[in-house]
């Protein structure tokens, strides 16, 4: 829970009392391997913020591909952002790549810190823009590679990630298939 209210106190600051209504309302959950924290067609009602291991948010085309969009390891939040605001259903899966230990806060607990701290909005406001900021800056790049400069781009920003994801997840998420990813890895390394 440490860990969690350190987080916070990066975007704002929080007072004794503030930190004490956090931890009350806020939830432990561990999620095992390949569960979901959320699925497509339901509304988010909770965030996540992951104390360890590693999310991935997916989605299936129409033709029933699956497509990882991106990865959320310790933290980060996790949560379809439009699906929660505007309490629509989601297009989107969360699921655990590793186990994992989450924080959990319930649509009603943010309303009561949005209503109680004051600053609350602000850090929130905060942590939302440099998720989305990112998000963004994962994307943008990776518009305009081939995929052996995907793959590459993937292992200098995240090299812890690139050994706790499974290949296949890791190929979905470049726009490739596992068979390209092995070759790319075999011409890499050589």
């Amino acid at each position: 829970m440490d860990q969690l209210i350190n987080y916070l106190l990066e975007f704002g600051p929080l007072n004794p009392q503030q930190i004490t209504l956090i931890k009350r309302l806020v939830v432990s959950i561990e999620l095992k391997k390949g569960a979901y924290f959320s699925e497509a067609g339901q509304t988010a009602r909770r965030v996540a913020i992951v104390q360890e291991g590693v999310l991935r948010v997916c989605y299936y085309t129409n033709r029933g591909n699956e497509v990882t969009r991106y990865f959320v390891d310790e933290n980060n939040f996790a949560v379809d952002l439009t699906s929660f605001n505007h309490q629509i259903p989601s297009a989107e899966y969360i699921q655990a790549v590793t186990d994992c230990q989450l924080v959990v806060f319930s649509q009603l607990a943010l309303q009561e810190l949005s209503a109680v701290v004051i600053g609350w909005d602000e850090i929130i406001h905060r942590i939302t823009a440099k998720a989305l900021l990112e998000k963004v800056n994962r994307v943008n790049p990776m518009i305009a590679e081939n995929a052996t400069q995907r793959y590459l781009s993937f292992m200098k920003r995240f090299p812890a990630l690139a050994n706790r994801i499974p290949l296949s997840d890791l190929a979905s998420y470049l726009g490739i298939t596992q068979s390209s990813l092995s070759r790319i890895r075999k011409n890499i390394t050589g």
